[in-house]
């Protein structure tokens, strides 16, 4: 008869074995980030690797889809830092004009008796902007540093993916080949689907902000672009920025408010509405979870965490799917209810 009593002393060494991976996996960022990065970056990358060496030898394969691959990131970063550094010298230049607005609110929420919002408000120091805006811009350029750390892993996982699958294969592992598979396949959709919605934000944002006469709408419009990647925080960031900055071009309250309304309804419908019925099933994941890995990650490898955390738990859930025991739990965090174990 089973013991019940071992399930508590179960359970407590489970936790403890999920805090220990978690302390390891921050410990051991400058190696496993860049790791699990690559393997990202090769599931997406493999078919352009297949492809080509039908064509060509497998070594010039695996060098143009590396240089392809990095010229893609190289060029996402640079857009990135290119509108951040826009936007950073529009703050200095226009650095009075924080000042003098930060002091009106100060006034108008101790003039309604705000006065709790108002200590908020005082203790707020418009300073934290640029700073905010230096230190996204240093933690983008962390992750164009350990890209290329990366890239390397890249190479040498790209001339190893069929060596490991004919391993797998002869170890009778099949089951495993398969998640491997069916994880690619996902990663590569959710990236696709990721891509084309994050450049229809982008365009969204640039077409908002310049009807507004927003001063820097080509920036914000890259901004939102690259920052959609990154669910829930990135959107969170593409909104309030601009909305903060148009304060203070405008010296008003009503003309932001609309921009700021206007913003977060391009982001729910295309996020919130758009995207979920263009993924589909197969990628339907529980708004919670998503939330939660990318807070997760991002506080154990910091952007490149909160890039690769939402990839991250396709691939822990699409492997949880092909185990016997863990597809339960699979089906049970899934964010669609009428979704079948085993599709």
């Amino acid at each position: 008869m089973r013991d019940r009593t071992s399930n508590p002393i179960a359970t407590l060494l489970g936790l403890g074995a999920v805090f220990v991976l978690l302390l390891a996996l921050y410990l051991g960022r400058s190696l496993f980030a860049p790791v699990c990065f690559a393997l990202f970056i090769i599931a997406i990358a493999w078919p352009v690797q297949n492809g080509l060496e039908r064509r060509i030898p497998r070594v010039l394969a695996m060098f143009v889809t590396v240089a392809i691959t990095g010229a893609a990131m190289v060029a996402l970063a640079g857009l990135v830092l290119w509108s951040l550094n826009r936007a950073a010298q529009w703050a200095i230049a226009n650095a009075a004009a924080f000042h003098a607005q930060y002091l009106r609110v100060d006034g108008w929420l101790q003039a309604h008796g705000l006065y709790l919002a108002s200590e908020f408000v005082h203790n707020f120091d418009p300073r934290w902007v640029f700073g905010a805006l230096q230190r996204l811009g240093t933690g983008l350029q962390y992750v164009a540093s350990f890209v290329v750390i990366a890239l390397v892993f890249v190479v040498l996982g790209l001339l190893e993916v069929d060596a490991t699958r004919r391993k797998l294969v002869r170890a009778n592992k099949v089951e495993l080949v398969s998640a491997c598979r069916a994880t690619a396949t996902k990663i590569q959709r959710y990236m696709a689907i990721r891509a084309v919605m994050s450049l229809a934000t982008g365009l969204a944002v640039w077409a908002l902000t310049y009807a507004f006469g927003v001063d820097l709408a080509v920036e914000w419009g890259v901004t939102a672009f690259a920052l959609n990647f990154i669910p829930f925080l990135g959107p969170l960031f593409a909104t309030m920025l601009p909305t903060l900055f148009a304060i203070v071009q405008f010296d008003s309250i009503a003309l932001p408010l609309a921009i700021f309304v206007g913003l977060n309804l391009v982001q729910f419908l295309i996020g919130s509405y758009l995207e979920p019925r263009v993924a589909g099933d197969r990628l339907s994941i529980s708004p919670f979870l998503v939330l939660f890995a990318v807070f997760l990650w991002s506080m154990l490898w910091g952007i490149a965490g909160a890039f690769i955390g939402v990839p991250i738990l396709i691939a822990a859930m699409t492997f949880a799917e092909h185990h016997p025991t863990a597809r339960r739990w699979a089906l049970l965090l899934s964010g669609d209810p009428a979704r079948r174990v085993d599709e």
